[in-house]
């Protein structure tokens, strides 16, 4: 393939709040909820901040980074299972706020949190089909959770955008390739007018994430003809600590190939941001020639995997923006009320 990441950037709220807090309202035991999940603590839109709002920093922190004109991009995806209007794109929002003209195709996507990888994709196809120059794909969310629901320790806020165009001097990292897999399989849900999603509890784990995401990825290995061993960096969707590093034991990588991308016990399940907030605390710290394995999860069902090669433009840029760890080291600890007034629980 000759398209490859061209700029990156990210976008998390700096509220916080932690399981204890959380666990303390339900009385519930917060350390049986942090050894089961491996979540500390979660991020939490502020009053003025949504999907549209983080994808917007997010993409502008792509430009900055990517060190391209924004009229150049030809396409604009925004993935998220939170997309602030039922019937009006997050994309144009996103289009307008960071200068892209009119001359671009833009959508919104919606995969569970799959949804920003999916967007990367048909970026990828586009460019590499000489369409345009340049396409963006955002993956966001404010995830949802009913209070007192088992999620509600990992819902969180937050997102990453990813610039995709040919390989050149300005390539932050190529991709070697991708493969997906998908099937129906109702683990996850929300029904329309619905505020809070379902989920199918036995379905989660064996035949959701973990049947998705090793199909996907051994899929990949298969077809590009590569190891674990291949591969410096590993990052899996993060719905909590345990089932990345429990994937990658089974796919054989190790925990060094995956703690440096692991963030979700710091701020919690961004979903469809999730995946993309990995790659990018990656990307942060990778070096030319590092190659990383990228494979996201969408309930309902689906994987999509990446094999990645950083290059030399890695080196370009790196203090255009704030990078993944200054924004979790960002933080300001709120209460359960304040949490509660924040995400609309509290009903007048």
């Amino acid at each position: 393939m000759d398209v490859g990441i061209v700029g990156y950037g990210v976008y998390i709220p700096q509220y916080r709040i932690k399981v204890e807090e959380i666990a303390k309202v339900w009385g519930a035991d917060p350390e049986q909820i942090k050894r089961g999940l491996m979540v500390e603590e979660k991020s939490v839109p502020g009053p003025d901040e949504d999907t549209a709002t983080i994808a917007v920093e997010a993409a502008r922190a792509a430009v900055r980074r990517a060190n391209i004109d924004p009229r150049e991009i030809g396409a604009i995806y925004v993935g998220s299972e939170s997309h602030p209007y039922a019937v009006k794109p997050t994309a144009t929002i996103v289009a307008e706020a960071v200068g892209a003209t009119p001359d671009l195709t833009a959508a919104d996507y919606e995969f569970a949190c799959k949804a920003g990888t999916a967007g990367i994709q048909t970026c990828m196809g586009m460019v590499e089909a000489g369409m345009i120059e340049y396409g963006m794909a955002v993956g966001a969310d404010t995830a949802q959770s009913a209070p007192g629901d088992a999620l509600e320790y990992t819902a969180a806020a937050g997102g990453a955008a990813f610039i995709v165009g040919r390989n050149g001097k300005r390539t932050i990292a190529s991709i070697d390739g991708t493969y997906s897999y998908t099937t129906d399989t109702p683990d996850f849900w929300r029904r329309e007018m619905r505020p809070y999603p379902k989920h199918g509890g036995r379905f989660t784990g064996e035949p959701a994430y973990f049947r998705h995401i090793i199909s996907a990825a051994k899929g990949l290995l298969q077809q590009l003809k590569l190891t674990p061993e291949d591969f410096t960096y590993a990052v899996f969707h993060q719905p909590n600590g345990k089932f990345p590093l429990k994937a990658a034991k089974i796919l054989g990588f190790s925990k060094e190939q995956v703690l440096p991308g692991l963030v979700v016990t710091k701020i919690g399940n961004t979903y469809s941001g999730s995946t993309l907030i990995g790659l990018a605390l990656i990307l942060d710290n990778a070096r030319p020639g590092d190659r990383i394995l990228a494979v996201s999860y969408g309930s309902g069902a689906g994987s999509d995997a990446f094999s990645l090669t950083v290059q030399d433009g890695i080196n370009n840029n790196g203090d255009a923006t704030l990078k993944v760890m200054d924004y979790v080291n960002r933080k300001e600890y709120i209460d359960y009320g304040t949490y509660a007034k924040l995400r609309r629980l509290l009903v007048r």
